[in-house]
Parts: structure tokens; sequence; C-alpha cells
């Protein structure tokens, strides 16, 4: 009763003789209420300064550790046909089993003798370039012989040069001689003429040395004629060696430029015989590429493309392979605000999803159906669903995760951070603070020996 009425009904009824009040209302009840509320109280208090461990969860599914061990697909790296299946699903391959063989739909490769006949144009193109090598072989002989031939032309030009020259010489003397004949003559010829007029000559005498001076004379003439020839045939000899230069230096070019003109087609020749070889690489590796075969041992989980004679193109899924030698991971996700207290190394709890297990957050020695495992690596950039994403190994010193666990399953994880009382606990979540920030002791002396 609230007794806010002045008709105070307590002090003028006697509740104590009712039956109900004398049940409900007996001193042993107070006595055990009191002892009751006092255990509860220490138990509480007890409790209160119990270690209770710090922790961040998360939820993820199982993977691999590796990578190359993860579900992938297999893809075909050129366009196709489905000709015929060798395997069914839940089949188990080994590495470099067929799995399936395609047909061509492109029309430049349906030829079934491409690789023979792109064969026998890469021997014809070598041919070719054969033949190119040895005709510039040959135009560099003939360059080679225009180039003596010319030599011996000039020596054979520049000694006729030479002996025209010479004759010159020998010619001009003859004249030089001539004239002193000439002279010598006309001095006798006046002096008998002289001594005729004094009549100590006989008239033969003068008629003699007149024509031996006429004789003189014509000599003289004949000499000079002579002359002019040796200076003539000196110039011909002159104009024959510059002609024997012009002609045999384009010969010679001519040579080379026909040589010049073999090699750029040895060249071209050469390109294309480059450009057959790799076109007939390719087509052999294409050739290998008809039979799809598995990548590595595992179990066929899912035909992506069924059926036979369903084309496709190249990079498209065509069955789903699952590997049979694997190492299992918890791929987990974390906020942001946790981030900070993940560290590599830290010690996680994990539950999997099939698994029984009670749990105990903060008291992780006592759960039951847990199991442990490490940090390997933390992603440093966001994930889709706006959390971090956080790869956990088996932790080798504690119990060996379950054998049946298959990858894709989901995990729940449980990051074991600081020990800290209860009250503490109770104090951060319900002023809403996050876990004690904490470094591990190796980073931490790691830090400090920087």
């Amino acid at each position: 009763m609230l007794n806010i009425s002045h008709n105070t009904l307590n002090k003028k009824v006697d509740l104590s003789e009712y039956k109900a009040i004398k049940k409900v209302f007996h001193r042993r009840h107070y006595k055990y209420f009191n002892q009751f509320l006092l255990v509860f109280a220490l138990i509480a208090v007890i409790i209160m300064f119990l270690p209770w461990t710090q922790n961040i969860s998360g939820a993820g599914s199982v993977t691999t550790l590796k990578p190359d061990q993860r579900p992938q697909t297999i893809q075909s790296p050129i366009p196709g046909r489905i000709e015929q299946w060798y395997v069914k699903e839940g089949d188990f391959v080994r590495k470099g089993d067929t799995i399936l063989h395609i047909s061509e739909v492109k029309n430049e490769y349906f030829d079934p003798n491409l690789v023979e006949r792109t064969g026998q144009q890469i021997k014809a193109k070598s041919m070719s370039v054969t033949s190119y090598q040895e005709k510039v072989k040959a135009l560099e002989v003939q360059a080679g012989a225009l180039a003596n031939e010319r030599g011996l032309k000039l020596q054979q030009a520049k000694n006729k040069l030479m002996q025209s020259r010479l004759k010159v010489q020998s010619d001009s003397i003859d004249l030089e001689a001539a004239k002193t004949n000439i002279t010598i003559a006309q001095r006798q010829y006046d002096r008998t003429v002289q001594l005729e007029s004094e009549g100590l000559k006989a008239l033969t005498d003068v008629e003699e040395k007149r024509l031996k001076l006429q004789e003189t004379q014509a000599k003289l003439i004949s000499q000079e004629n002579k002359l002019l020839a040796s200076k003539n045939d000196v110039i011909n000899a002159e104009v024959e060696i510059s002609r024997i230069n012009a002609e045999y230096t384009d010969k010679i070019s001519k040579a080379r430029s026909d040589k010049f003109t073999a090699q750029s087609s040895q060249f071209d020749a050469e390109a294309q015989v480059t450009k057959l070889e790799n076109a007939y690489t390719n087509y052999e590796i294409r050739n290998k590429l008809y039979y799809i075969l598995a990548p590595q041992n595992g179990f066929i989980n899912k035909a992506i493309r069924s059926g036979v004679g369903e084309t496709f193109k190249e990079g498209d899924r065509l069955v789903n392979i699952m590997p049979s030698d694997y190492d299992l991971a918890v791929e987990t996700f974390v906020k942001p605000i946790d981030l900070p207290l993940i560290h590599i190394g830290e010690k996680v709890r994990i539950q999997f999803d099939g698994w029984p297990a009670i749990i105990f957050s903060g008291w992780p020695n006592v759960s039951y159906g847990t199991y442990g495992g490490k940090v390997v690596a933390i992603e440093t950039f966001i994930s889709d669903n706006g959390k971090y994403r956080v790869l956990i190994a088996p932790d080798k010193e504690d119990y060996e995760w379950p054998k049946d666990i298959r990858v894709g399953s989901g995990a729940n994880s449980l990051a074991l951070l600081e020990d800290v009382p209860i009250w503490f606990e109770l104090w951060r979540k319900l002023n809403g603070f996050p876990p004690n920030y904490y470094q591990p002791a190796g980073q931490t002396a790691k830090a400090e020996k920087k």
C-alpha cells in the first residue's frame, strides 16, 4: 500500500490475524532470504574479479591456405565447339587427364593439314632465302672481279700515258736536234754561197748545200708533226683513263645495286620465314588446345557448359574443379574499428558450422567444440561487404581441425585479446568502448630495438 490516504487502514486492521499473512510473513523466510542474498552478492563480487578474455568476433567461411588449392574454373583460350566429354561430375582426375574434346569454329583453321602445309611454305621460303644468299655472293664476286679488271685497265692506260709522255719528250728532243740541224745547214749553205761568189766553191757545191738545207727543213716540219701527234696521244691516254674509271664505276655500282636489291629480297624472305615459323608454332600449340586437360589433381564439381555441339568463346568457363590436395584455412571478416587489434600470429578460436560447440567467448579454455587457429594474412584493402578480410591457418599447437570439413562451409571466429576482469569488460560494453588496443610482445620488442 502507498499510504497516501489520510485513512490509515494498516493501523485500524490487524493483518496478522489472517492465515495467508501468517504463512507469508514468517520470520524464518526472512532469514533464509537474507542468507541467499548474501551468498549471491559474494558470488557476484567474486565473479566480477574473475579474468575475462577480450575478443573480436567475425563470421566467414572455410577456404584454402594457398590460392592454387582453391576451387577453380577451367577456361578455353580459344573459341570452339564441344565434341566429347570424357568425365562426369564427381569424377576424380589427375593432372594432365583429358576432360573434354573441342573442335574448331573459325574457318581459317578448318584445314586438317594446316600445320603440314605451313611447314611446306616454310621450306619453300627457306629455299628462296638460300637462293638470294647465293645471288648476293655471286654479285659480290662480280663486283670484286670488276674492281680487279678496272685496276688492270687503269694500269694499262697509265702505262700508255707514260709511254706517250716519254714519246713527247723524245720527239721534243728530236725537234730540238732538227732545229739545230737546220741552223747548221743554213750556215753551211750561206758559207758555200759566199765561197762560190768568191770563186772558191763550185756551183754544184752550192746546189748540194741548198738540197741539204731543204731536206733539213722537211725533217724539222716532220718532227714538229710527230711532236704534236705524241702530245695528242697523251691527251688520248688521259681521256682513256677517265673513260675506264667512268665505265667500271658504272658497272661496279650496278653490281652493288643488284646486290643490295638481292639482300633486301633476302631479308624480306627471312622475315616471311620467321612469320611462317611463328604461325607454324601457333598452329601446333592450337592443335594441342583442342583437348582440355586437368591442371591438377582434383574432383570435377560442375560442368558449366553441358551437352555436345555447344559453342563457346575464348575465356568462357567450361568446368569447375576442386583440388584434392589442399591445406585448410578460414577467411573471416572484421569491422574496420577492430582491424588495429588484429596482428599476424594472433591466436583465434574457430567454430565450424555443423560441429556442435558450447562457446564461452571470454573463457576460451572452457569452451567446447572450438578449434585453434593463427592469423597468417590481413587484407590491406576493405572488401565489398565493408569489412576487412583476415586469413586464419590451423594452430599446430592445438587440436587438429575436423577432417570432414568442406571448403566453403561457414565458420565463426573469436580473436583472443587481453585478459581483463569481468567488471572492466561490463563497464567497457556499457560505455560502448572498444577493446584495449595493444601490440604483441614480439612487435613491441622490435619497435624498441629499432
